[in-house]
């Protein structure tokens, strides 16, 4: 799709973890803190980045490696994801660009939204630390409904809550289920290409609409519609 050819969106959605906010090392502090206890190696952050938005489980996946199927996976699920609670927000912060972008929706009164897997005791407790994501209209977790995304049903949720029409939204992510998810939902999909996009599949192949570098690139779209 051709950026010239866009119409001012009735709302845009979100993906949280390397979308909005850059999540990984506090998510890879977690795993490393998992990994020191069964004295394994630690993973540094050019490992554990690009799995940041796989969840707990793709970051054990990643630090037990060709062990994974050795150990009972959910306690150390659950130490990784309470030691990630209590140290939720040492590291993480707001993309550089994504609060200009936050407040251009706002000053446009264009409602925009998150809608993320990360589980809603987690999403509630990270958000109240950036004032910036107060805004959203909704916030929509992988435990809010019962499918998730690449299912496209969190995404039509949001916008029923929201009361706008999924043909006329925007969905930003940088997960190829994200793109999956927009697409299916009939939104135009936006892959945020400044997160954590290494895949086994190619960006560019993931079908999106559009394939932003950097949130200023957003910013700059959501003016052009204005």
């Amino acid at each position: 799709m051709c950026a010239k050819n866009l119409t001012k969106p009735a709302g845009v959605l979100f993906d949280l973890d390397g979308t909005l906010l850059d999540t990984a090392q506090d998510l890879g502090e977690a795993l490393n803190h998992v990994l020191n206890g069964l004295n394994l190696p630690l993973k540094t952050y050019q490992e554990y980045q690009p799995v940041a938005s796989h969840g707990a489980m793709g970051l054990l996946k990643l630090g037990l490696a060709e062990q994974f199927e050795q150990f009972e996976i959910e306690p150390l699920r659950l130490q990784l994801l309470e030691y990630y609670q209590i140290n939720i927000s040492r590291y993480t912060q707001l993309f550089n660009g994504i609060k200009t972008c936050l407040n251009t929706l706002d000053n446009a009164h264009i409602p925009w939204a998150i809608v993320t897997n990360k589980p809603a005791f987690l999403t509630d407790s990270l958000v109240t630390f950036y004032p910036e994501l107060t805004s959203s209209k909704i916030n929509v977790s992988g435990d809010t409904l019962p499918m998730r995304k690449p299912n496209p049903e969190p995404l039509l949720f949001a916008c029923e809550k929201m009361q706008i029409n999924p043909d006329n939204a925007w969905y930003v992510g940088d997960a190829k289920r994200d793109i999956e998810a927009g697409n299916r939902a009939n939104m135009l999909s936006i892959v945020a290409n400044w997160g954590y996009t290494q895949d086994v599949i190619p960006v560019n192949q993931w079908q999106a609409d559009l394939i932003l570098e950097q949130p200023d690139e957003l910013t700059e779209l959501l003016i052009s519609t204005i």
